[in-house]
């Protein structure tokens, strides 16, 4: 009877915006073959087929799988393959190896085949990324409706004077009110152009404060869905709620003790000093005065 045995093949993905490279290695780091894949269903496709046809894909270590890599490490989570995410190489390391595209890959396979790189990618594909996307329109509108007030404050300050007196005492929600009500009628052009951009400043200020609205009925629920406990918990609030559920992905199991979890949030302590402490290492040295062979009595000539 023969036995057949399949080769453990590991994968590693050097992702971009157009082209992912990625090499193969068998289960010694033994290196395969490097190739180019399009970043399109196709190309992932293309990919996936590729890493199968050397034998058995343990693991496929990918570089940006928040970023570049997302859509390749959704693709490769559907299909069963494990996705380990790869922090990109240091700058002694790139230094010591160059830099280039096969380099990267080869590079995220061995992290990924000696346990160097295990951590798991975010989930891209649930409740969690609809709110992520979320969030991200409301973090815009959020900066972006100050930034027009302060165009319209900035404006009124240097603008004729029955501009500057009508305004210059608003509170913000009367300034945006009245000034998007306006419809400028003026032979003065400084003045009426003056009025145009205040409107349409106004009416963008508006406009954002109603989509950020608008959001927030959106993504309550979903947090509420998500995470019920949360929500209840005292001081937080649906905003928080959001980001501390972004954080974690919609896999957070991921996260395999609190250790991790300060890691993540970048909470975690980091030592003071690689040698032994001790109280006398804390305590600063008292540096003792020279003295003469006369004990000090001399003067030095």
């Amino acid at each position: 009877m023969t036995i057949v045995e399949t080769r453990a093949v590991t994968g590693g993905v050097d992702t971009h915006l157009e082209v992912h490279v990625a090499a193969a290695l068998d289960g010694i780091g033994g290196l395969l073959v490097v190739e180019s894949f399009p970043t399109t269903p196709a190309g992932y496709t293309a990919l996936t087929n590729w890493l199968c046809s050397f034998g058995s894909v343990q693991r496929v270590g990918i570089e940006g799988t928040g970023s570049y890599g997302a859509g390749l490490a959704r693709h490769l989570a559907a299909v069963g393959v494990a996705v380990v995410e790869v922090d990109r190489a240091d700058r002694a390391s790139r230094r010591l190896s160059g830099k280039s595209d096969p380099l990267d890959a080869i590079s995220a396979a061995r992290a990924a085949l000696s346990g160097r790189a295990r951590g798991q990618s975010k989930g891209r594909d649930g409740i969690v990324e609809a709110m992520r996307t979320l969030m991200v329109a409301k973090n815009s509108a959020r900066r972006d409706r100050p930034a027009a007030i302060n165009r319209m404050r900035a404006l009124v300050l240097t603008a004729p004077d029955q501009i500057r007196v009508r305004f210059a005492h608003h509170t913000t929600v009367s300034l945006v009110a009245e000034a998007a009500a306006m419809r400028p009628r003026t032979d003065e052009l400084v003045e009426l152009t003056t009025l145009i951009v205040l409107r349409d400043l106004a009416r963008r200020a508006a406009y954002l404060a109603e989509e950020m609205d608008r959001l927030d009925q959106l993504i309550l629920p979903l947090v509420t869905l998500r995470a019920p406990a949360l929500l209840a918990a005292a001081g937080v609030g649906t905003d928080s709620a959001a980001l501390l559920l972004i954080a974690a992905g919609d896999n957070p199991e991921r996260l395999r003790s609190e250790a991790a979890w300060a890691h993540l949030c970048a909470s975690a302590p980091i030592p003071a000093s690689s040698g032994k402490p001790s109280a006398a290492a804390s305590t600063p040295a008292v540096t003792a005065k020279p003295t003469t062979p006369c004990g000090g009595s001399c003067s030095a000539g």
